[in-house]
């Protein structure tokens, strides 16, 4: 398998396990405060990543610093969108919303990457929007704030990936990973402040713990989206309905019914059978002859 499809997988475990530590905040802390803890404690790994030849100023020193912008908006508000989510729905929820990320990705990516996109993905991505359906069931739930929150994660998402896989050559990983998590500090700390409650001795773990995965899925994520294509990245994020599950039931008593497993299995399956298409037009021989030597760059 791809090295890079290989660093997307390992990128979203990583956030589910974030994902799961926020929600289990989420009855004793305020959203922003959630968000400003793990983004802070996120920057440890993405600072011990820094490599001897690259410079702290490159954080805040860009070479495309309006694209490098954009990431950290993206960034910051699918952070706030995210942790919103998790704290107000069943984590499969959330993600069986979150998941509409791919589709977004094949719109983005054609349309702007000139990417090309088959029949057999765009099925494959309609039978996943069919298994959000069943997860969601809209008009039979509720709909409410965390399925908005969980729809504009997705989107902002798509736009992180387009832009990741447009700097990906000229900008640093430092830089990437950096100021993102910056931008969600600065921004998360400014709006935690009027509802600001004191972090108790046994939330400071999860806090730990969910900022350090957050920094693992941050930096996995960017050099993912150095050596393989767009459109073959967004599908692995499909791997997160196994861990929705998984830590929904262990961690917070959240068993699917049925429909909404089996809604789940498409989702999974629609998604990882996407897997090995897209490509880009005109680009391919460099993409596989050039795609270790952009990692080592990363």
């Amino acid at each position: 398998m791809h090295t890079g499809i290989l660093l997307a997988f390992l990128a979203y475990f990583a956030y589910s396990c974030s994902d799961a530590a926020a929600k289990a905040l989420g009855s004793t802390m305020p959203v922003f405060e959630i968000g400003f803890f793990i983004s802070l404690f996120a920057l440890v790994p993405a600072l011990l990543s820094k490599r001897q030849e690259d410079s702290w100023r490159s954080i805040v020193r860009p070479k495309r610093p309006w694209l490098v912008f954009a990431r950290m908006a993206t960034g910051t508000i699918g952070g706030i969108t995210a942790t919103y989510a998790f704290v107000s729905l069943p984590l499969a929820e959330a993600y069986a919303l979150i998941f509409l990320l791919p589709v977004f990705v094949a719109v983005l990516s054609a349309l702007f990457l000139k990417e090309v996109v088959g029949l057999g993905r765009w099925a494959s991505l309609l039978g996943g929007l069919a298994g959000v359906l069943l997860v969601v069931r809209p008009g039979f739930n509720a709909l409410s704030l965390g399925h908005l929150a969980a729809l504009t994660c997705a989107f902002v998402g798509a736009l992180t990936v387009i832009i990741l896989r447009t700097l990906g050559p000229t900008e640093k990983r430092l830089t990437l990973v950096g100021a993102v998590l910056l931008a969600a500090v600065c921004v998360n700390g400014v709006l935690m402040i009027p509802g600001f409650v004191k972090p108790t001795v046994a939330d400071l773990p999860i806090l730990v713990f969910g900022g350090l995965c957050a920094g693992i899925g941050h930096i996995s994520i960017v050099m993912a989206a150095r050596v393989t294509q767009a459109s073959r990245i967004a599908p692995t994020q499909y791997s997160q309905i196994v861990w929705a599950a998984v830590l929904g039931a262990l961690f917070f008593g959240e068993v699917p019914d049925p429909i909404a497993v089996a809604g789940m299995a498409l989702v999974g399956f629609c998604g990882l059978s996407t897997l090995g298409g897209g490509r880009t037009a005109g680009a391919d021989a460099p993409a596989r002859t050039g795609w270790r030597a952009r990692l080592l760059r990363a």
